[in-house]
C-alpha cells in the first residue's frame, strides 16, 4: 500500500481508565509520516468553516469506542468476519478520520474463519491504554473475550490472547482501578441463552485473564430489555456504566451510577431519538478534548448502509451525563445534526477514511478487508507493478459468492455514488469459465463482471437473490466483446441502495447492461462493495484479472 503509515506522537497519562489521556510525564512514540490527506468526494463531515454535520462517517463502523492520547484520538469497530480485521482509526478532532491499521491480520481461529463466518468474528471492541500501552478487548460470541495490544497503534499488535473463554459473553470493557482490574460484559442469547444482564469480572493486573466467576451488576429485563455493550468508566468518585438498550435500530442510550463497582446502580436515559430522525442513538464511547470537554460518539443504523457515526455533546448535570440537546424538556438529550467542530483554535486538515485506490505496486490500500481471512495465493501484489492481480480462484463446489471468502470488499462510504474500475482478464490455456467484476455484496448480490465463455469475452450483469440459501446465479444481460479489457461502472443511489450497472470499452462512453438491482445488507454488517476474481469449479486452474484502479465519485 502507499503512503499510508502516519506520524504519531503519543505521551500518555492514564486517569481513572478514562478514555482520554493527557501528554505528561512519558516518552512518545514516533512513526515517519507518510499519509496523505484523502477527502471523499462522496461525503464529509467537516464544512470548512468551523462546523461539522452528522453523521460524521457515513460507513459501517458499527459499535464504535474511541480513546484520546494526547492530542490524538484512536478509534476502533466491530469487524465481523472481515480480515484483517479490528480498524484502527485516527483523528485530531474528532470529525477527521483516516484508518490508519488493522489490530489483528486474520481473525482466531484461523482455521474456523478461512471461511466467511457471517454475522460472527469481532464483536463490539474497546480500546483503552494502560501502563505505555494500547489494548482492545473484543467479545466473540462462539469463543470469548478475546485481547490483543501494543505500545504503537500504527504498528504491530501482539497476537491475540483469549482471556475468558465461553459462549455467548460479549461487548467487554476493562477498568484499571488502583490494585484492581475489572472487566465488564455483556451476554448474546443465541449463545448464552440469556440477555439483557451486565456483569463484572475481576482480572489479574495485566489484564490478560479472568480470575472470577464474576457477579451480575444490572438487569434490564423489566425497563431496558437488551441492555449490552457496556462501557465502564470512573469519574470523581462514582462508577459509570455506558450501556445501550431497547435494541440497535430502536433503542437509547442508558448511564448507571454508583459509588461501588458492584452496585446498587440508579439508572437515567440520557440520549433518545425523540423529535429527530436519527433513530436508534447508542452504543459508543465518551471522550474528553485536551481543554476538558466532553463528547460522545455513537451510531446509527441505516439498515443496508450500516451504522453510521454520529458525535454529539457531552454535559455533566448533576454528575449524570447529557447527550446531544434536550429538545423538548424532559431531561433525554436528543441528538444534533449540526455542530461547531470540538477543536476551533487549531485547524486540522479535511480528511475522511481512504475509499479511491490506484494500486500503486500492486497493492490495495487500507480500507479494503476480505470476506473471510486472507491468502497469499489469492494475489500477486509484485513491487512496480501499478495494477492489482487477482487470480481466479475456484469457486470449488460453492453455489454462489456467499462463502467465497477471496472477495475484496470495503464499506460503503455514503447514500449516494458511484465506483468504476477498468479491468483486464487475461485467460490462460484457452480455458472457459473465469469471472471478474465489479460487485455488491450482502445477503442478495449483484455483479457487472467479464467472463471469458467459449473463446470469446463477454461483459455481463449477475444478479444473485436470496445467495444465503445457496441459491443460483443468475445473467441478466451479456454482451460480446472485442477484447479482454472493460471499464465496469455502479452507480448507487438513496434511499436504498439501488445499484445501476454500466460498462465502456473506452472509459468514456458508458452503457447501461442488466437491471436495476436494490443492495441489501450482509448479516450485522452493511452490503459492501469491491472486486473479484474467480473461476468455476469445472475449469482448468489459472487465470487472472488485474484492476487497474477504483475510483469512488459523485
Amino acid at each position: 500500500m502507499r503512503n499510508k503509515s502516519l506520524f504519531l506522537g503519543i505521551s500518555i497519562l492514564i486517569i481513572n481508565g478514562c478514555s482520554s489521556i493527557d501528554k505528561k510525564n512519558s516518552a512518545p512514540v514516533h512513526q515517519e509520516n507518510k499519509t496523505e490527506h484523502y477527502v471523499s468526494e462522496v461525503w464529509k463531515s467537516d464544512q470548512g468553516d468551523g462546523t461539522f454535520i452528522n453523521p460524521i462517517l457515513h460507513a459501517d463502523y458499527s459499535d464504535p469506542d474511541v480513546i484520546r492520547v494526547g492530542d490524538d484520538y484512536y478509534m476502533t469497530a466491530s469487524s465481523f468476519n472481515c480480515a484483517p480485521g479490528l480498524p484502527i482509526l485516527h483523528s485530531n478532532d474528532l470529525v477527521n478520520w483516516t484508518i490508519i491499521n488493522y489490530a489483528i491480520n486474520k481473525l482466531v481461529p484461523e482455521k474456523v474463519f478461512d471461511v466467511p463466518q457471517h454475522s460472527k468474528g469481532v464483536w463490539a471492541p474497546v480500546i483503552r491504554y494502560h501502563n505505555n500501552e494500547f489494548y482492545i478487548y473484543w467479545g466473540d460470541p462462539d469463543f470469548g473475550v478475546y485481547m490483543v495490544k501494543t505500545k504503537n497503534p500504527a504498528g504491530v499488535w501482539e497476537a491475540p490472547v483469549l482471556v475468558l473463554e465461553g459462549k455467548g459473553i460479549i461487548d467487554p470493557c476493562p477498568l484499571w482501578d488502583g490494585e484492581n482490574t475489572y472487566l465488564i460484559h455483556g451476554w448474546a442469547g443465541s449463545r448464552a441463552g440469556i440477555n439483557s444482564m451486565l456483569t463484572i469480572n475481576k482480572m489479574n493486573q495485566e489484564g490478560t485473564k479472568v480470575i472470577d466467576e464474576g457477579k451480575h451488576v444490572f438487569d434490564g429485563h423489566d425497563k431496558h430489555h437488551t441492555v449490552e455493550g457496556p462501557k465502564l468508566y470512573k469519574k470523581e468518585g462514582y462508577y459509570y456504566i455506558f450501556a445501550p438498550a431497547g435494541g440497535v435500530a430502536t433503542g437509547w442510550q442508558l448511564v448507571l451510577r454508583s459509588k461501588n463497582i458492584y452496585g446498587p446502580y440508579e439508572e437515567k436515559i440520557v440520549l433518545e431519538q425523540g423529535s429527530t430522525a436519527i433513530n436508534g442513538p447508542h452504543q459508543g464511547a465518551w471522550v474528553t478534548t485536551p481543554n476538558g470537554d466532553s463528547w460522545f460518539l455513537h451510531f446509527q443504523d441505516k439498515g443496508v448502509y450500516g451504522r453510521v457515526l454520529h458525535l454529539q455533546p457531552l454535559n455533566w448535570v448533576n454528575d449524570w451525563p447529557l447527550m446531544g440537546k434536550d429538545l423538548d424538556g424532559n431531561g433525554i438529550g436528543e441528538p444534533i445534526f449540526s455542530l461547531k467542530k470540538t477543536i476551533v483554535d487549531k485547524q486540522y486538515p479535511i480528511q475522511t477514511p481512504q475509499e479511491s485506490d490506484d494500486f500503486n505496486d500492486g497493492k490495495m490500500g487500507i480500507q479494503w478487508q476480505w470476506y473471510g481471512n486472507p491468502s497469499v495465493k489469492w494475489s500477486a501484489q509484485i513491487p512496480g507493478t501499478d495494477y492489482l492481480r487477482l487470480f481466479c480462484m475456484s469457486k470449488k463446489e460453492l453455489p454462489n459468492l456467499w462463502d467465497a471468502p477471496n472477495l475484496l470488499l470495503q464499506k460503503l462510504p455514503a447514500e449516494n455514488f458511484t465506483t468504476t474500475t477498468k479491468v483486464k482478464l487475461n485467460i490462460e490455456w484457452e480455458t472457459t469459465g473465469k469471472t471478474a467484476g465489479l460487485l455488491m455484496m450482502g445477503q442478495s448480490y449483484a455483479y457487472a463482471g467479464i467472463s471469458f465463455e467459449e473463446g470469446s469475452f463477454w461483459v455481463k450483469q449477475v444478479v444473485c437473490n436470496d445467495a444465503t440459501n445457496s441459491s443460483k446465479e443468475k445473467v441478466v444481460e451479456k454482451k460480446k466483446l472485442p477484447k479482454n479489457e472493460v471499464f465496469l461502472r455502479m452507480e448507487v443511489k438513496s434511499p436504498d441502495a439501488t445499484c445501476y450497472f454500466s460498462y465502456s470499452e473506452d472509459g468514456n462512453k458508458f452503457q447501461i447492461i442488466g437491471e436495476p438491482f436494490k443492495a441489501q445488507k450482509d448479516l450485522w454488517i452493511s452490503a459492501k462493495m469491491g472486486i473479484f476474481s474467480v473461476s468455476e469449479a469445472t475449469a482448468r486452474m489459472g487465470s487472472y484479472a488485474d484492476f487497474d484502479w477504483f475510483k469512488v465519485s459523485k
